[in-house]
């Protein structure tokens, strides 16, 4: 150490709250940053949840353009806006969204329990920039491949949301165990026990599987559609899902198996009952064992 200049130590860290303020974002902005790999964080060692460490704060400062472009890089807006953004109508920038050329990265649920889908801007304006997707933007109908499957009903939003949510489940996890319980996420209970027949690893795995990051009350409206979001329900996808959680699966038990219930040891009576003492349908009176005190000394009765 030199001058003015201090050295921090690397172990030092905020919480969310204050690092979100130390990084001019808002709280969510962080927590978004963090699902998309733009801000790294460590595990709370004391609580159990994640902090910002010092250095990586010092890092994110240092960077060009700092706050405004680190705010750029997590601005979400919702469809209205986002068609602003392409230069394209309400409807073709939601047929867009549909087809999965424009992923979802948050969304929520209205006061009309509507979902609502938001979109990075910085990702939509990048589409809109690139000169090959022209024809998607300006031609007066949709190509006939493309509106063949609007036709069908194809709504890949949910399905690529899931994609993004996974890919930040699996960074976050610490071991096999966690990368398992990140893609069981996202598979109902009844696949998720085809895979795992095993009670007790079952339950172990479940220790691991997160929820979806907005449920509302457990039996709730919003609850039963945020897990109807959270779960795979294209052939597909799921096909995909159950081979990466059986390898993943493989990989945890190598690593360290669930843990199994112990047998239970049977302990031998407190107090055994010996040669020459009560039998034990005496003693279980005050009468019996009077009469046993009685044979073995009459004096000690007497009256």
């Amino acid at each position: 150490m030199s001058g003015d200049t201090v050295t921090k130590p690397h172990h030092l860290s905020y919480a969310p709250s204050r690092a979100a303020r130390e990084l001019g974002l808002k709280r969510g902005e962080l927590d978004l940053a963090v699902h998309l790999g733009l801000i790294r964080t460590v595990p709370d060692e004391g609580g159990g949840g994640r902090r910002v460490s010092l250095s990586e704060i010092d890092r994110l400062r240092s960077g060009v353009g700092f706050p405004d472009s680190l705010q750029d890089r997590v601005k979400v807006v919702g469809t209205t806006e986002g068609a602003g953004l392409m230069e394209v109508p309400v409807g073709r920038f939601t047929r867009l969204a549909r087809l999965g050329l424009a992923v979802p990265v948050k969304w929520y649920l209205n006061r009309y329990r509507a979902v609502v889908w938001l979109y990075l801007a910085e990702e939509l304006k990048q589409f809109a920039a690139d000169e090959k997707n022209a024809p998607l933007l300006n031609a007066r109908r949709t190509p006939e491949g493309l509106r063949g499957m609007l036709d069908a009903g194809v709504d890949l939003r949910a399905r690529n949301w899931r994609g993004r949510h996974r890919g930040f489940l699996l960074r976050m996890a610490d071991d096999p165990w966690g990368s398992a319980g990140a893609l069981a996420a996202f598979l109902d209970p009844v696949q998720i026990a085809e895979i795992v027949p095993d009670p007790y690893e079952r339950s172990h795995l479940n220790r691991f599987r997160p929820g979806p990051p907005a449920s509302g009350a457990p039996g709730s409206p919003a609850a039963h559609i945020a897990e109807r979001i959270m779960t795979a329900d294209d052939p597909d996808e799921i096909g995909l899902l159950r081979a990466d959680l059986t390898a993943a699966l493989e990989a945890a038990r190598e690593r360290r198996p669930a843990p199994r219930p112990t047998a239970r040891r049977v302990q031998a009576p407190a107090h055994p009952v010996h040669l020459g003492s009560p039998r034990s349908e005496e003693s279980a009176s005050p009468r019996g064992l009077l009469s046993w005190l009685r044979r073995r000394n009459p004096r000690a009765t007497a009256p």
